[in-house]
């Protein structure tokens, strides 16, 4: 077996994820830049983010036909370049609607890549390598966050427009995926499912695991292809004998958004700053955040055949709740004052003599703060001073906040994070997989874009206290959740898994 081969093309697929996670957090430290140099209020922001994601749910839905199609391989050469359109342009956009566009071709990107990158590796891999080699999917991922924050952070002092740099550097993994694609052979399945090519299918496998391989495998496809279930419908998804894998796989993919992750990777500086950070501290606890993904990450590959997914699920659930609420906690025991100190550090001057009159007082909620604040100001000044002037006054235990947010990526690392996708690869029956794949996944894509859209909006308008505590409860019961209706599938074989949830 050519195991050195097999593991590199999986590594140069899986790249594509390693762009997607990139593209995901990238935006976290342009944030600043781009709301001033657009003028965005909190809504045009939360769309600005977030709108990457109506192009992921676009690739969802366009990626599987299309493989099917025109092959694993073309389409990952085609996110390949959308990643680099979208870095390039985004990078160097002066309107906000050309940023926009150019945000939604890169999620069309993600969603492309998110579902082909595993799918084409684990059509190659021999079953002894493939859940370590389709993990390295996942892997890159967390590793395209981490180095999107370790990247932020090195160029956030470029004179100028930094932003740019920060959304343009994504150009060079981009291209570089789209060269090395090359070096990547067709999937055999797909060459011998749809163009019953056997001869060439059985020339690359003999490539990866040898001649006995070769042949084993190719004549395992032809069975397959010869004794083919009927294509499921969406009737059939949706029938009530899949009831409880259709409750399980929404619920997963509700609460593995709705408790906030994408708040914490797309706004981590922001958080940070609200907590009373500098920036050069905001910057460095993101790559602190970004490496403890990756860290739990590794732990939850290790622990998911062994210690189990529903026990994963609930210890991880179980440490988001208790975070989230430590965030919580830490926001409502802070402190707002307004002293000569404070007051001066604001940039604005009107705002500055504006806040003059409050010169000694304290507050104890951001709600009263700006309650407080409101009158004093114009529309367009108090907008100002909830974006960048409110982090100056307050008086917290930063330091809570820091483990706070730690422990809920942990957490979120080691349970919703991996085990929903390999819950959903195991729950649903193989003639009804791809369309259940799709129509979950766009579900998840669509409450992960709720999630980012409204999160400045709560943070102006909420606090970071009422925020984070809707997180809390989110969290609780989605622990409620698991307990209740998500079942074990380790070790059971796929046959079981479905033969086990359609008679429950």
């Amino acid at each position: 077996m050519n195991k050195s081969y097999t593991i590199s093309i999986s590594f140069i697929v899986a790249l594509g994820g390693f762009l997607l996670g990139f593209d995901s957090a990238v935006i976290s430290g342009a944030i600043n830049g781009i709301r001033t140099y657009f003028q965005m209020s909190d809504w045009e922001l939360g769309f600005s983010v977030g709108c990457v994601i109506f192009g992921a749910m676009a690739g969802n839905i366009t990626a599987g036909p299309l493989s099917d199609r025109f092959g694993r391989k073309k389409v990952l050469i085609i996110t390949a370049i959308l990643f680099t359109i979208s870095a390039l342009w985004s990078a160097t956009a002066t309107t906000y609607i050309a940023f926009v566009t150019a945000r939604i071709i890169g999620g069309i990107g993600i969603g492309g890549a998110i579902l082909i990158a595993p799918i084409y590796i684990a059509e190659i891999a021999p079953p002894k390598l493939r859940g370590s080699l389709v993990s390295l999917n996942q892997l890159n991922i967390v590793i395209g966050i981490s180095v999107a924050y370790f990247s932020n952070y090195f160029l956030k002092d470029i004179e100028g427009e930094s932003w740019r740099w920060m959304l343009g550097v994504e150009t060079v993994p981009a291209v570089f995926y789209f060269f090395a694609l090359f070096l990547v052979p067709r999937s055999p399945r797909w060459l011998i499912q749809k163009l019953n090519k056997v001869d060439l299918a059985e020339k690359i496998l003999i490539r990866i695991g040898g001649n006995e391989f070769a042949k084993n495998t190719c004549e395992e496809i032809l069975r397959g292809v010869a004794k083919k279930q009927a294509k499921g419908t969406y009737a059939d998804f949706f029938s009530k004998r899949m009831t409880t894998i259709v409750i399980i796989a929404f619920g997963l993919a509700f609460f593995q958004q709705i408790t906030g992750i994408n708040a914490i990777f797309y706004y981590a500086p922001t958080i940070f700053e609200q907590a009373g950070g500098s920036t050069d501290a905001s910057f460095l606890q993101a790559i602190v955040v970004g490496l403890t993904n990756l860290v739990f990450t590794l732990v939850a590959i290790r622990l998911i055949d062994k210690l189990g997914r529903k026990p994963l699920l609930i210890i991880g659930t179980s440490a988001m709740a208790i975070s989230l609420s430590m965030a919580t906690l830490a926001f409502n025991n802070a402190i707002y004052d307004f002293n000569t100190t404070t007051i001066e550090k604001i940039g604005d001057l009107e705002i500055k003599t504006a806040l003059q009159p409050l010169n000694g007082n304290s507050y104890y909620s951001q709600t009263e703060v700006f309650n407080t604040v409101k009158p004093l100001l114009s529309e367009n000044q108090f907008t100002s001073f909830k974006q960048n002037e409110i982090k100056n006054f307050i008086s917290i235990n930063s330091t809570l906040v820091l483990i706070a947010i730690l422990l809920y990526v942990a957490a979120f690392a080691i349970s919703l994070g991996p085990v929903m996708w390999t819950m959903l690869s195991e729950i649903f029956p193989g003639n009804v997989k791809g369309i259940a794949i799709s129509i979950v996944g766009f579900f998840n894509s669509l409450v992960s874009y709720t999630v980012t859209q409204f999160f400045p909006w709560e943070l102006s308008n909420l606090g970071p206290t009422i925020t984070f505590a809707i997180y809390a409860v989110l969290a609780a019961l989605s622990l409620l959740f698991v307990l209740k209706y998500v079942v074990e599938t380790k070790g059971k074989s796929l046959e079981e898994v479905e033969e086990l949830l359609i008679r429950s």
